[in-house]
C-alpha cells in the first residue's frame, strides 16, 4: 500500500529520496539524516546521495543489503515487494530512487509503485 510521506522540513520534492527514505526508515529526522550523510560522503570523498555512501551508512547501523532474485527482473514492483513483506522495514533501491518500505507499506512523496525494485536492505 502507498502512503505520501515527505520529511523535507520545506516539503520540498527535489533529488533527496535517499534523505527521506533513510529518515523514515531510521525514524529520524531529515536534518540529522543529511547530515550524517554528509559526514560519510565527506569521509569517502563522494557525494552523500552515493550508492556507496548512503550503504555504508546503513551498513554501520546493521543492515544488509539482498539483490532481487533474478526469476523475474522487469516485473518486481515496488507494490509487489510491499505485499509480500507485510513485516518489517526495508530500503528499497530503484533505478535512480530510494524508497522505504514499511510492514507492507510503502513511502515516497509520489506512488512508485509500479516502479522495478533492484535490491533492498533490512537489518
Amino acid at each position: 500500500m502507498y502512503q505520501n510521506y515527505n520529511a523535507n522540513p520545506i516539503a520540498r520534492r527535489s533529488d533527496d529520496c535517499t534523505v527521506r527514505a533513510i529518515s523514515k526508515l531510521l525514524d529520524k529526522s531529515w536534518e540529522d539524516v543529511y547530515c550524517s550523510l554528509c559526514d560519510y560522503g565527506l569521509m569517502n570523498f563522494d557525494m552523500p546521495s552515493s550508492n556507496y555512501v548512503w550503504g555504508q551508512y546503513l551498513h554501520d547501523r546493521g543492515y544488509s543489503r539482498h539483490i532481487m532474485p533474478d526469476t523475474c527482473p522487469h516485473c518486481y514492483t515496488v507494490r509487489r515487494f510491499a505485499e509480500e513483506h507485510p513485516h518489517g522495514r526495508y530500503l528499497l533501491a530503484l533505478n535512480g530512487h530510494v524508497v522505504c518500505c514499511i510492514n507492507g507499506t510503502y513511502f515516497d512523496t509520489w506512488d512508485s509503485g509500479d516502479e522495478i525494485v533492484l535490491y533492498y536492505w533490512r537489518k
